[in-house]
């Protein structure tokens, strides 16, 4: 069973053509939607490709239980749920609240 630990061993995962067909497989069973949006009763879809731009990625395909402790669910389709790059960012620690400005409600002469 390969190990999901170091930069490097992730990063080969991902470039895989194993991967990526997995995961085209978890966009179309999601059909596009952000599946935390749709619990929410939102939506979220994935941009679409602008001839001479980048494509602005809006929705991510999750591990639901990491790959780096989970190995064996790294291709598994009930292992990945789509999610918007909010809620992914969220869910994996990445989302900060700002601070308040405390002098925000001071009074200025």
């Amino acid at each position: 069973m390969p190990e999901y630990k170091t930069y490097e061993q992730k990063r080969k995962f991902y470039l895989s053509k194993a991967w990526k067909d997995i995961r085209i497989a978890a966009l179309e069973r999601d059909n596009y939607e952000c599946q935390h949006c749709k619990e929410q009763g939102k939506v979220t879809v994935d941009s679409i490709k602008e001839p001479g731009k980048p494509k602005e990625i809006k929705l991510n395909v999750d591990h639901k239980y990491p790959i780096e402790y989970y190995p064996k669910l790294a291709l598994t389709l009930d292992n990945l749920q789509t999610l918007c790059v909010y809620h992914h960012n969220l869910k994996e620690g990445r989302i900060f609240k700002k601070k308040k400005n405390r002098w925000a409600d001071d009074e200025w002469w």
